[in-house]
């Protein structure tokens, strides 16, 4: 469970937020209400409105939170790639990276990719989600080792995201659900393989 901090001294946001992800973890968008939130944080719900505007300003919050997390769990962040292996384990990481986050953490996955105004927030004006970024990084990754021409490179962010947002929703949702997750992985390890493959023309 995320540690929940205690408000004191002008932290309430984060505590709120570490509420949110307390709460979203098993329960989905739907468990977070500003009320629920504080409650956790010890705070009446009007104390709240210092530092979120309403109940989807909170969930917003918990949403790039837990994008931020995922992010990490890929292991690419800090990652430099100066050959083709490495361009590509990098891109492997971060396409199983994202299902492996999916199938663990549903609760979560479905906050910050499938709640409500995931869509719309997610993908917003200001900012791409940090899962989106480590993928266009390491598609990136592929043009400087020389893997990937430039001209291939342009928009390829999309059918790999597909796949990988794609696989995970038929885990979750579709005709998949149900499986053991290790045979999941199976299946999901082959949908990366051959997205990269094509990617390459190989």
């Amino acid at each position: 469970m995320s540690e929940i901090r205690p408000y004191h001294h002008g932290d309430l946001r984060d505590a709120l937020i570490a509420a949110g992800l307390d709460l979203t973890r098993a329960g989905g968008p739907a468990a977070l209400t500003v009320r629920a939130a504080t409650r956790r944080a010890g705070v009446s719900p009007n104390a709240a409105y210092r530092h979120f505007a309403d109940r989807a300003a909170l969930l917003q919050a918990v949403r790039v939170a837990i994008q931020q997390r995922m992010a990490a769990g890929m292991g690419t962040m800090d990652q430099e790639a100066d050959t083709t292996e490495t361009a590509i384990a990098m891109l492997r990481a971060v396409g199983l990276g994202y299902i492996r986050f999916a199938l663990t953490e549903p609760g979560w996955f479905s906050v910050a990719f499938f709640g409500e105004g995931a869509a719309q927030r997610a993908f917003g004006d200001t900012a791409w989600p940090a899962p989106f970024v480590a993928l266009e990084a390491a598609l990136d990754a592929l043009v400087t080792t020389a893997s990937l021409a430039p001209a291939d490179r342009e928009g390829a962010e999309w059918p790999c995201f597909a796949a990988v947002h794609g696989f995970a929703e038929l885990a979750l949702r579709g005709p998949l659900r149900g499986k053991d997750t290790d045979s999941l992985m199976t299946l999901a390890e082959r949908t990366v393989d051959t997205t990269i493959a094509g990617l390459l023309g190989r």
